[in-house]
């Protein structure tokens, strides 16, 4: 299992995990436009930023909550954030997800009519 299926199985709300929302535009914005050198950059640099300010906890009992559900790889990321901290494959890859989903959903509750965000 990659990284990105294993992140597909995390339960983690980009609105409801305690990061910057404007630290991980500068992920978001690369990925959106397509720019893949530039959002491997981004997610370099902001990855172990978001990890300290607040992706740490959320995101290990997200993996361990995964674990206890059998999904594949869930063990294994626990141990490489525990090796690697925030330069982990996963936080890369939960990074890249939770900027998709910023977009997305940024994106969904400029449509509305209230302007209110879904949540």
């Amino acid at each position: 299992m990659t990284a990105q299926q294993l992140v597909a199985e995390l339960d983690l709300d980009v609105y409801e995990v305690s990061i910057c929302h404007a630290c991980l535009g500068f992920v978001a914005f690369p990925l959106d436009a397509g720019d893949e050198r530039k959002t491997a950059g981004a997610v370099r640099r902001f990855g172990p930023i978001l990890w300290e300010e607040g992706l740490a906890e959320p995101l290990r009992a997200a993996l361990e909550r995964a674990g206890r559900r059998g999904v594949a790889g869930a063990e294994r990321a626990i141990a490489d954030i525990e090796t690697f901290g925030g330069q982990a494959p996963i936080v890369g890859a939960v990074v890249r997800q939770l900027a998709a989903d910023l977009t997305r959903r940024t994106r969904e509750g400029l449509k509305r009519p209230d302007g209110v965000r879904p949540l």
